[in-house]
């Protein structure tokens, strides 16, 4: 959201008296920008404009400019709202200035005082979230949505990456965490679709065994050893081999360098004894930090200024590939005792000023990066192939209730939702890879769809006609609609790329689902924006209101379904929903 100002300072609302019918019907106003504290100021409006389509805004003139001109008094005034409160409002003419702090809050609209151009403005808008430009066209293999622009792992609800599989551990719903199959596939499809849409990241190779020159590794002690070795489980490269103490008291054998804008990590190890990998960061204050990633199953803890990340218990003696976001990592553990404020201004200030390696071990293609995106969208993909259940699916292992309450569900639920963003995810890990695990993992994905939610599954009926693949599949049912858009894309994703009876279910659950929304999609617009779900007509209760960066989502949907199926009624709507965007209203009798 925009931020806000004490705008009985800076702002009002410019209403005509004669327009000021403040109820169901139209509500006229203009915006504009002055200091409460003085009343005279000149009638020349050359110091507002307005944006309009296809309409240039007029340069700001300054205040200074019309000191000299005829001038209006501004008088108190009180606004009677709706007969039952009132507001301090200013008189000039027939003209009404009243708070925007109230306006904002009566009309749910949004602005704030911004400086450019030499000058103050007052920017309106109608809602705080964009609707994505559309692609030319759609591919399974291509940019999934606007998702290039998500990041995921920096969202408040993600604990940390975790050390042991790299995928998002969701708070939401529980402090404790939990596997969120949906946050994880957004979290891989996020990056697959940033590696598409962004540069090519940057790579600083710090060792890979070739060279066979170990002389920038520091070595704590005489006992500790380094050496280049050929092992065969890398098709004859050369590997390093260290070994030295694994007491975290020991500096290890270390690396030094001093690296800001290159923050990724990436290496191959394995540990043959019990052993640790810490990168040393030095903060703005001067100190250091350490982060170590250790061999158990700690999630994530922080000891003053040493965090730690567990890789399992189960990793010694197995070749691991870390990838990891290391400013991420520090972000996560400063918040454990930190504000957010203080959080960014850390993370701001940090850089990286060695890796440290302790006990015995073999580790090769050690890289700093600006970023390793196809290696997070596969430890996203390679999580849901190993965690996928005899069913097929992904289940959620924290209890959901929605509001009202008697909308709940117990741990183990699915989501259809985050069954077809995982589809999604694992058809585009297979095209890329073409190895068949992740296609076969996709197939297996849609047994769920065939099962009613009643009985643990995702598929309810509306009315007794429509099929729908439930987000919460609740009881009674609640029809979100952008989850029930997401399954729809999976199972298109799925059906394009798959043969045999795979294609053939995927395409049959997706025309199904398209006869839903194309029944059913228009009971989702509420004249001035969208109901996020339907539970209004199953529980009788005053309709979800989409927020707007929920609408904007169902806009981005429609405009993404229209371009794999021309129906008008995609693009009709989601120019109406776009509208509403701008203020604009449905017609009324």
């Amino acid at each position: 959201m925009l931020p806000w100002v004490d705008v009985y300072k800076y702002t009002m609302a410019r209403v005509s008296i004669k327009s000021a019918i403040i109820s169901l019907g139209i509500f006229s106003v203009m915006v504009t920008v002055y200091q409460w504290g003085s009343c005279d100021i000149g009638h020349r409006d050359d110091n507002f404009y307005r944006e309009n389509v296809g309409f240039q805004p007029r340069v700001a003139q300054s205040f200074k400019e019309n000191s000299n001109k005829n001038t209006l008094k501004y008088k108190e005034i009180e606004c009677v709202i709706n007969g039952e409160d009132s507001q301090k409002c200013r008189r000039e003419a027939k003209e009404v200035y009243m708070p925007f702090s109230f306006i904002q809050k009566y009309f749910e609209v949004y602005g704030s005082i911004e400086s450019y151009d030499g000058y103050e403005r007052f920017e309106f808008q109608h809602s705080y979230s964009k609707v994505h430009p559309i692609p030319e066209e759609y591919s399974p293999g291509g940019i999934f949505m606007s998702f290039e622009f998500y990041n995921v792992e920096e969202r408040n609800r993600v604990k940390c990456l975790t050390g042991q599989y790299g995928v998002p551990m969701s708070t939401q719903w529980t402090s404790s965490g939990h596997y969120y199959p949906i946050q994880i596939a957004q979290f891989g499809l996020s990056h697959y679709s940033k590696h598409l849409a962004g540069p090519k990241p940057k790579v600083q190779v710090l060792e890979d065994g070739e060279s066979g020159d170990t002389s920038e590794w520091l070595l704590p002690d005489r006992k500790s050893q380094l050496a280049v070795k050929t092992d065969m489980d890398f098709t004859d490269n050369s590997i390093i081999e260290f070994d030295t103490s694994e007491n975290l008291k020991n500096p290890g054998i270390t690396i030094s360098m001093d690296e800001k804008k290159l923050s990724t990590l990436s290496l191959d190890i394995k540990f043959i004894s019990n052993g640790s990998l810490t990168v040393l960061l030095r903060t703005g204050d001067g100190n250091l930090f350490r982060i170590h990633y250790v061999l158990g199953d700690t999630l994530i803890y922080l000891q003053k200024r040493d965090l730690y990340y567990g890789l399992g218990s189960k990793a010694k003696g197995k070749w691991l590939h870390i990838t990891r976001m290391v400013m991420v990592d520090f972000q996560k553990g400063l918040a454990l005792s930190m504000s957010k404020s203080k959080v960014a201004k850390f993370k701001r200030n940090a850089r990286i000023a060695a890796i440290c390696l302790r006990g015995h071990g073999l580790v090769d293609n050690v890289t700093l990066s600006s970023a390793a995106h196809l290696e997070h969208f596969f430890d996203a993909a390679n999580y849901l192939v190993n965690q996928q259940d005899d069913q097929g699916g992904w289940p959620i292992m924290v209890q959901r209730k929605l509001v009202p309450a008697v909308l709940e569900l117990d741990a183990g639920w699915y989501s259809a939702m985050g069954q077809g963003q995982s589809i999604s995810l694992l058809v585009r890990a297979y095209i890329v890879s073409k190895d068949q695990k992740y296609l076969d993992a996709a197939e297996r994905a849609l047994d769920v769809f065939e099962i009613k939610s009643g009985d643990g599954g995702v598929l309810t009926k509306f009315a007794g006609v429509y099929d729908w693949y439930e987000e919460y599949p609740t009881t009674p049912s609640s029809y979100v609609l952008n989850g029930f858009i997401y399954s729809l894309l999976g199972l298109y994703d799925l059906k394009e790329v798959a043969s045999g009876k795979g294609a053939a279910h995927a395409t049959r659950l997706f025309d199904v689902g398209m006869k839903t929304l194309k029944n059913m999609l228009l009971m989702f617009d509420s004249g001035s924006g969208t109901f996020y779900d339907l539970r209004h007509l199953t529980l009788g209760g005053a309709p979800n209101r989409a927020r707007w960066d929920y609408h904007t989502v169902h806009i981005n949907q429609l405009n993404l379904l229209s371009l794999i199926d021309n129906d008008p009624l995609f693009t009709t709507t989601a120019k109406r929903w776009t509208d509403y965007m701008k203020g604009k209203l449905s017609p009324h009798n």
